[in-house]
């Protein structure tokens, strides 16, 4: 009697051990299709930002527990041919920037530049550090300088003389002022586009910026349209690379897998419930 006791304690001290791990597994869950939903919501919230690249989150199974190993012997002449791992549930690994083409948006403002292709602009902040961006919806300041909505100059720095009544933009960025009374335009300089080896590991900074990190490398200058740099097209602004569809079926998805991870622990709790009442 006692021994089926202690055997029915065993049993009942196992299985609450194996109940704990589901609601630690579906929580894992749920923690990483949060972050789902999060990443898809700030998609969403950006379909109409000028250059906005959609994010997707990646994720990962995380360590298990083998309790019996494929290949093992089975008895002293025969092996498993199949193990016994436990999973222990999922994480976030990364979330990555897609940086995908969007549509041209034409505004025939001679001030807004579009990147056909890869690369970004140069922009310089007021502590003259040189953040990158695929927004390229620029102004002209009261002093005749190239700049962002923020006020940022365009690297590395463009000034229209007064009496510009005309601005052309070649596709290698050879900017070009017309004047008034004067046939010939000025040569205003080149506006550079920078490649990056390894641009999902730029980091977002906000206000449509990037700053470089050591997985991105170092900026590589590049004349617009040669060495891999897309061509520059004037009157012109990239939209978002986000779509509305894809990101609502995302949703969806995360949204079930949430619910069905809250749903493993709801029954997880319940099994806890019957064991202790057994008890």
């Amino acid at each position: 009697m006692k021994q089926f006791i202690a055997l029915c304690s065993f049993f009942l001290a196992f299985n609450s051990q194996a109940m704990m791990r589901s609601l630690n597994t579906a929580a894992t869950g749920m923690a990483a299709q949060e972050e789902n939903v999060n990443t898809i919501s700030n998609n969403i919230a950006n379909v109409n930002t000028v250059g906005y690249k959609k994010q997707r989150v990646e994720i990962e199974d995380l360590l298990y527990e083998t309790r019996q190993e494929a290949g093992a012997r089975s008895s002293a002449d025969t092996q498993y041919n199949v193990g016994i791992q436990t999973g222990s549930g999922a994480r976030v690994s990364a979330v990555r920037k897609e940086f995908t083409q969007g549509s041209p948006q034409v505004t025939n403002n001679p001030f807004d530049l579009m990147i056909n292709g890869s690369g970004f602009f140069g922009i310089v902040l007021p502590n003259n550090e040189v953040r990158f961006t695929r927004d390229g919806s620029f102004n002209v300041d009261n002093t005749g300088v190239m700049v962002t909505r923020q006020g940022y100059r365009l690297f590395p720095n463009f000034t229209f003389p007064p009496g510009t009544k005309s601005v052309n933009i070649s596709e290698d960025g050879t900017v070009e002022a017309f004047l008034n009374n004067q046939v010939e335009p000025v040569n205003l300089g080149q506006i550079p586009i920078f490649t990056f080896i390894n641009p999902v590991g730029l980091r977002n900074v906000g206000g449509n910026l990037y700053a470089t990190s050591t997985s991105s490398g170092q900026p590589i200058q590049n004349i617009a349209g040669e060495s891999n740099a897309g061509p520059v097209m004037q009157g012109a602004l990239e939209s978002s690379n986000v779509s509305i569809m894809s990101e609502m079926t995302n949703l969806i998805r995360a949204q079930r897998a949430y619910e069905m991870n809250s749903k493993v622990m709801g029954v997880a709790d319940q099994m806890l419930q019957t064991i202790n009442n057994i008890r």
